[in-house]
């Protein structure tokens, strides 16, 4: 009997000391959806400025280590999945920065321009739609076989306006870092899963007042390189006839909760991530080859990452215009890893 009621009040215990510490997450987290959208609302250049800057090549480092240790060690039947994954990350990145290379060097008319967009972004959702019937096979098993009828819809839409659909990913991306992180609070921290969901309803709370706020605002000031793109990145000359000061600021408050939920949350979420151990990646468990090969990649990444800083202090335009044209290779590693998580 004493026991069963030390038990209970042991239980009890944990349950409160688990409740605190899931409402403790959502107030941080509420708290920096709330200070990032103001911050982008009044300074968005400048906000743009220093995200990038200080958050770029770190989250990159971060999200990479995540995607190691959903890497299994050895693939079986898994195989065509991932050389699928792999090797449509390399084809489409490439050829997203030969598209825009080639075209800038050659001065494209728009016509050409539209046509390459139009095919790239064909051939992503095509390599989705793939993606999505292997990963549909695997257990455990779904039926998605309506991914066909809805890819062919989507890429007819894409052809009556390609650059609606890239600016749809330059939106949708950020917002992609929020599902991987509810995957992760279900695994790790189930009971956190409601508080983090409420705290989601901020975002939209947030966009509602910062849209209202912002629809008639007058364009930001200045036409430097870096005001160019900057604004041109958020999509200024595509959304013809909205300022963009509410289009940097939408952009950099979705940025923003992309970095923080890569940098923070997850690393903070999963606490078998820490950066400096190795045992939780698969593959560094193969044998001692693999595991200095990943160690040195890690540390390859870090190295990166203060380069970026170094570039970013010598010619803040330059470097960034290189970073979002390379940053094109983790953006869409992010698809085979999120279906893995369904």
């Amino acid at each position: 009997m004493a026991t069963a009621t030390l038990e209970r009040s042991v239980s009890v215990r944990g349950d409160i000391a688990t409740g605190q510490s899931a409402l403790l997450f959502a107030g941080v987290a509420g708290c920096v959806v709330v200070l990032a959208c103001l911050l982008a609302g009044f300074a968005p250049l400048g906000f743009s400025i220093a995200t990038v800057f200080l958050f770029a090549g770190p989250h990159n480092w971060f999200e990479a280590r995540y995607m190691l240790t959903r890497m299994p060690a050895r693939w079986g039947p898994l195989t065509g999945y991932f050389v699928t994954g792999i090797a449509g990350v390399l084809l489409l990145a490439g050829a997203s920065a030969a598209i825009r290379w080639l075209g800038e060097g050659q001065a494209w008319s728009d016509d050409y321009w539209l046509a390459s967009y139009a095919t790239w972004n064909t051939a992503l959702i095509g390599w989705i739609a793939a993606l999505v019937l292997l990963r549909s096979r695997q257990n455990p098993r779904r039926n998605w076989s309506w991914i066909v009828p809805v890819a062919l819809a989507i890429i007819g839409l894409n052809w009556l306006w390609p650059l609606g659909w890239s600016l749809a990913l330059v939106y949708l991306h950020p917002l992609v870092a929020l599902w991987f992180l509810d995957r992760e609070i279900g695994k790790v921290q189930p009971k956190w899963q409601t508080a983090y969901r409420g705290c989601l309803l901020l975002v939209p709370a947030c966009l509602g007042p910062l849209w209202w706020k912002l629809a008639a605002a007058p364009d930001l000031p200045g036409n430097d390189w870096l005001k160019q793109q900057i604004t041109q990145h958020a999509g200024a000359g595509i959304l013809e006839g909205v300022s963009t000061h509410l289009l940097v600021s939408t952009h950099t408050f979705l940025e923003m909760l992309h970095y923080g939920v890569w940098i923070v949350a997850i690393p903070l979420v999963s606490v078998r991530m820490a950066p400096w151990r190795l045992e939780n990646v698969p593959l560094a468990r193969r044998s001692a080859g693999w595991r200095w090969a990943i160690g040195s990649a890690i540390s390859v990444g870090a190295i990166v990452m203060l380069v970026l800083w170094g570039g970013f202090l010598a010619d803040y335009p330059l470097t960034r215009d290189i970073y979002f044209t390379v940053a094109m290779l983790h953006v869409l590693a992010e698809a085979p890893f999120l279906l893995r998580l369904l």
